[in-house]
């Protein structure tokens, strides 16, 4: 039996985009980044203007999906925004690869 000391570790959410096939499944995973965000901004790891950049934008890109006709442009506009904005904080890097992997699944989701 393998055991691992995971002691003084972070976890953060995981994302599975490659498990998303539609735009039920899209919302579910944008709103674990919204959660994961989150979690970064009480952790003091995202603060200031990029938390509130990035928080918005990513609200943007979820009440746009969460429309019956969603625009594919706002959404990928708006999660491209969010990106940008935590892209220098070290500590968002993860959040930062979530973000364009949802940016790239709307491009084929909304084709």
């Amino acid at each position: 039996m393998t055991i691992f000391d995971q002691r003084g570790q972070t976890v953060t959410y995981q994302y599975n985009f490659g498990a998303v096939d539609d735009v039920a499944g899209l919302l579910g995973e944008l709103r674990k980044l919204q959660g994961g965000l989150q979690q970064a901004v009480e952790a003091q790891a995202v603060t200031g203007e990029p938390a509130v950049e990035a928080r918005y934008n990513l609200d943007k890109a979820v009440l746009e999906a969460e429309k019956p006709a969603p625009d594919k442009k706002k959404i990928g506009d708006y999660l491209t925004t969010a990106r940008t904005a935590i892209e220098g904080v070290a500590a968002a890097s993860g959040l930062v690869v979530a973000i364009t992997k949802a940016a790239e699944l709307v491009e084929k989701l909304f084709q």
